[in-house]
């Protein structure tokens, strides 16, 4: 990806490379994480449907955990998670964003 200088930068917020933002890690300002408890989990993809930043990793259709470099901590995943499962809890992330999905 090319870097600009300040002057060649287009105006606003304008993307000019598609996929550009798997680039940017933007999970570093997190201040809770979820966490999947696998046996729990019916695998109704909702938290997937509904991550605004495509954290939810899901493998052979099924959740597998999150892509913590970008989930943003938001907690939407585990407030949509059905009432029945709760699979998806959020935690103090004490941790660095950039560690590998658990």
């Amino acid at each position: 990806m090319k870097l600009y200088k300040w002057k060649e930068m287009p105006i606003g917020g304008i993307v000019t490379e598609p996929g550009s933002t798997h680039e940017y890690h933007t999970g570093g300002w997190r201040t809770y994480k979820p966490l999947l408890e696998a046996e729990r989990c019916s695998n109704c993809l909702t938290c997937w449907i509904l991550c605004p930043d495509s954290a939810v990793l899901v493998e052979d259709g099924k959740v597998v955990g999150f892509d913590y470099e970008h989930c943003k901590g938001c907690g939407i995943c585990a407030k949509e998670c059905p009432a029945k499962c709760q699979a998806i809890r959020m935690v103090l992330d004490t941790g660095h964003a950039s560690e590998a999905a658990e």
